[in-house]
C-alpha cells in the first residue's frame, strides 16, 4: 500500500542551520532514504521550494483565480513529500518515525487513494461518448 508523507518545516529554518549542522542533516535524511530503497519502501520524494515560490490555484464562478504563496497560511510549511511502500499505516508509521526529518518538523502520513477503478471507468464513459459523437456525426454526414 501506498502512502504520501508531508514533511512540514518552518521557513527558514534549514536554511539558518549551521552550514554543517544542515550537511549533516542532509546526509542522514539521504542515508535513511537509501535503506527505504534497498528495502522496496521507497517509492519517491522531492524536497519543495520555499512556501513563497508557490501558486495556489481556486475554482471561482466560471474562472480559476491564481493567487501567489501557499494555501494556507501557517506556521510550518511543507517542506518535501515522500512516497512510501509500507504493509499498512502502523508500518508506514514506523518507518517514518526512524526517518532523521522528523527531527526538524512534523511528518503527515496518509494512505495514498487508488484510483484506479474511477480512471477505468472514467476511460470507458469517456471512450463511449466519443464513439456515440462519432456515430452522430457520421449520420449527419
Amino acid at each position: 500500500m501506498k502512502f504520501v508523507c508531508l514533511g512540514y518545516i518552518e521557513p527558514g529554518k534549514f536554511e539558518n542551520m549551521p552550514e554543517n549542522d544542515r550537511n549533516a542533516m542532509v546526509d542522514r535524511c539521504l542515508t535513511y532514504d537509501d535503506v527505504l530503497r534497498k528495502d522496496g519502501n521507497f517509492v519517491g520524494g522531492e524536497a519543495l521550494q520555499p512556501s513563497n515560490s508557490a501558486k495556489t490555484l481556486r475554482f471561482e464562478g466560471d474562472r480559476v483565480i491564481v493567487t501567489d504563496g501557499p494555501y494556507a497560511e501557517t506556521k510550518e510549511q511543507i517542506g518535501g513529500i515522500l512516497i512510501l511502500e509500507a504493509r499498512d499505516i502502523d508500518h508506514a508509521v514506523e518507518l517514518m518515525s526512524k526517518h532523521p526529518g522528523t527531527s526538524v518538523g512534523p511528518f503527515e502520513i496518509r494512505p495514498a487513494a487508488d484510483l484506479t477503478g474511477m480512471v477505468r471507468e472514467s476511460e470507458q464513459r469517456r471512450a463511449n461518448a466519443r464513439a456515440d459523437q462519432q456515430y452522430v456525426q457520421a449520420r449527419t454526414a
